[in-house]
C-alpha cells in the first residue's frame, strides 16, 4: 500500500515536471523580465559590460591572461561601455525635456500666484505677513489672525 503511493507520487511528480518540456510551442507563454524599457536595457547592458572588465581584471591579476590579450580586451569593453553609456544619456533626452517643461509650468504657475494679490483677510496685522489661505495664525510670528469679512 505505502509502495503504491509512493509510485503514484513520484509519477504524478515526473508528469509535473516533463509536461512544460513537452507541450506545443503555441503552448509554452514566453515570460518577460518586468522592466523591458529601452533604458532599462541599456543599464542592464552597461552593468554586464563592468562587471566583464572587473572579471578580466581579476583574470590578468591572477596570471591566467597573458598582456596583450587583456589589453585588446580592456579596450574592447571600454569602447562598449562608452558606447552604451552615450546611448543611455541619448535615451534619457526626451525625459529631461519633460522635466524642464514640467519645472517651466511650476514656474509660470508661482509667478501667477505671486501676482495675485492676496486678501487682505489673512495678512497679519501685527508683522504684515501675508499668510497662505486659510490660517488662524499668523506662520512668522505666531499672532493670531482675525479674519476680516470681505467687502
Amino acid at each position: 500500500m505505502v509502495l503504491l503511493g509512493a509510485v503514484l507520487i513520484s509519477v504524478a511528480l515526473a508528469v509535473f515536471v516533463v509536461a512544460p518540456l513537452l507541450a506545443a510551442d503555441g503552448a509554452r507563454q514566453q515570460v518577460l523580465p518586468i522592466d523591458v524599457t529601452p533604458l532599462a536595457d541599456l543599464k542592464r547592458r552597461r552593468l554586464v559590460v563592468y562587471e566583464n572588465l572587473q572579471d578580466l581584471e581579476f583574470e590578468y591579476k591572477a596570471g591566467k591572461i597573458a598582456r596583450q590579450d587583456y589589453d585588446s580586451l580592456r579596450q574592447n569593453y571600454t569602447a562598449e561601455a562608452a558606447q552604451l553609456m552615450l546611448a543611455s544619456q541619448e535615451a534619457e533626452k526626451p525625459a529631461l525635456s519633460g522635466h524642464a517643461f514640467i519645472e517651466r509650468e511650476v514656474l509660470a504657475r508661482r509667478a501667477r500666484r505671486r501676482a495675485a494679490a492676496p486678501p487682505d483677510e489673512y495678512t497679519c496685522p501685527k508683522c504684515g505677513f501675508e499668510n497662505p489661505l486659510p490660517v488662524k495664525f499668523c506662520g512668522d510670528c505666531g499672532a493670531a489672525i482675525v479674519a476680516r469679512k470681505r467687502k
